[in-house]
């Protein structure tokens, strides 16, 4: 089974949300050390998320320009076909 970039989106995003509720609930640290690990997770996974999101946005955008390709491509070959029955 193959994961899309959009399914491991989601698993990061529940997988940060689900890891910091279980930090607050295991914390052994102290109230003000706990908070400070939970945001550098957050931050780190913030920036994860970007990451991932701007691989989907790149992704996105060289499907989008070689599906222009193919039905530039196409269009060729359907003005030649025209061309042709039509003399």
């Amino acid at each position: 089974m193959r994961n899309t970039n959009a399914e491991r989106f989601l698993w990061l995003v529940a997988g940060a949300g689900l890891g910091a509720g279980l930090t607050f609930l295991f914390a052994t640290k102290s109230g003000r050390k706990a908070r400070r690990q939970v945001m550098r997770y957050a931050e780190e996974t913030g920036e994860r998320i970007a990451e991932t999101g701007q691989d989907v946005l790149d992704k996105g955008k060289q499907v989008y320009e070689r599906g222009k390709e193919v039905v530039d491509e196409a269009m060729e070959y359907i003005d030649r076909g025209r061309r042709v029955v039509l003399g």
